[in-house]
């Protein structure tokens, strides 16, 4: 779910305008995970650009105070959400942790980083979501550790629907900034990419793990 349609056309168009997000329809890109993909999205170039990241900052902000409501601590997923998660807390001026995504192997072996209570409230914060598994799991591990976690925002989605299914099982609340299909539109509004791409795109998304 997305915050409001004016922040996810606003938020596509400064993603789309630092190259944070790259469309190549004929010249896909290949994910960690081996899948070809006509679309990169890349978050952490947006620490680059000071008003773009207050902007994700404070509307980030904002998702979380009308969604959820204040949240006794932010967690940040590790390790692409740490650094926007600590300017998210740093807005709403409260106390910031990290989850890793399994626990270290020395020193302390924590999964979780920072100072939690049992039973604080919590939101956590997400640069981006695919099938959600990683951001899953770091709900999974703060419940463990006996947080009531709220719900998640993130900077962007792409909306698949093994993700949605994922969340709705994990019972986990997500309002996201963006996501793909106002992406989409706002690539053809300003001529990032052309209409006969299009049918490329959307038939990724539909069946990502196929498409060639």
């Amino acid at each position: 779910m997305i915050l409001d349609k004016n922040t996810a056309k606003k938020t596509a168009e400064l993603l789309l305008q630092i190259k944070a997000i790259k469309l190549q329809p004929n010249d896909p890109f290949t994910w960690a995970s081996g899948l070809k993909s006509p679309i990169y999205c890349d978050n952490r170039i947006t620490l680059s650009y000071i008003s773009i990241r207050n902007f994700l900052r404070q509307n980030l902000a904002k998702a979380i105070e009308e969604k959820y409501g204040k949240p006794d601590v932010i967690a940040g997923v590790a390790t692409g959400a740490i650094a926007i998660g600590v300017l998210v807390a740093e807005e709403l001026g409260l106390p910031f942790i990290y989850v890793r995504p399994e626990a270290k192997k020395h020193g302390r072996q924590n999964q979780i980083e920072g100072h939690l209570e049992k039973g604080q409230n919590v939101v956590i914060v997400e640069d981006l979501i695919s099938t959600g598994m990683s951001s899953l799991n770091a709900v999974e591990a703060l419940r463990n550790a006996d947080a009531n976690v709220k719900g998640m925002v993130a900077i962007f989605s792409y909306g698949f629907e093994k993700a949605i299914q994922n969340f709705k099982n994990a019972n986990v609340d997500l309002t996201c900034l963006s996501d793909y299909e106002n992406l989409i539109n706002q690539a053809i509004d300003t001529k990032y990419i052309e209409e006969e791409d299009l049918e490329t795109l959307i038939k990724w998304r539909l069946n990502p793990s196929k498409w060639n």
